[in-house]
């Protein structure tokens, strides 16, 4: 019994260890840069620069099917899966834009590189987008996503930009910042384009 006790105390020491590790490891990673121009109580406006994006497209409209069978092709290619074979690192957040039957899911390219610098992908699905710039309407909760509270967060922010007068256009985009096995200190984002001028 006491050996049992023992071994049980180590992994769990490692496995806080673990979680100590990657929660830091996702805070040194490089995100998408923003500028905050208003916040408010439960939402904030932000204005994101343009930035060059990889891109996979399915047909798909739910959240869990469509991380799950699309993550590891987008993730092939900043993993070498490419013309020159080159590693990419990853950024934060990662794009998910669902549409009725149409939905895409994009990771941010490091600053360093363009649109013409970075290598052609192996997978023919996989494209390289310039995407213009953005004011986007923000709001943000913890725990791990799922279609309901994707859903509920989506609910949520229509309502907040319909009480606060605000016009908003294009798809209702979830914002996932953490890899699977973080359990804590987890950060989600919905966010859509609004009419704003500065």
């Amino acid at each position: 019994m006491k050996i049992v006790l023992i071994v049980f105390g180590i992994l769990m020491v490692l496995f806080i260890a673990f979680q100590i590790y990657t929660y830091v490891a996702t805070g040194k990673s490089q995100s998408q840069p923003y500028q905050v121009v208003r916040t408010e109580d439960e939402f904030e406006i932000r204005y994101y620069p343009e930035s060059t994006m990889a891109t996979i497209k399915a047909n798909s409209s739910s959240y869990k099917e469509f991380s799950s069978s699309q993550f590891g092709k987008l993730a092939s290619y900043i993993f070498g899966g490419n013309r020159d074979k080159k590693q990419i690192a990853m950024t934060t957040p990662v794009h998910m834009d669902f549409g009725d039957s149409v939905s895409k899911m994009s990771f941010v390219m490091p600053s360093n590189f363009t649109k013409e610098s970075l290598p052609a992908p192996n997978n023919p699905n996989v494209s390289i987008e310039l995407v213009s710039e953005d004011y986007v309407a923000v709001i943000s909760f913890d725990g791990f996503a799922s279609n309901e509270t994707i859903k509920n967060q989506i609910e949520k922010l229509q309502r907040i930009l319909k009480e606060n007068h605000f016009s908003y256009y294009g798809n209702f985009r979830y914002l996932g910042y953490n890899p699977p096995y973080q359990l804590f200190g987890r950060r989600n984002e919905i966010i859509v384009s609004i009419e704003w001028e500065s």
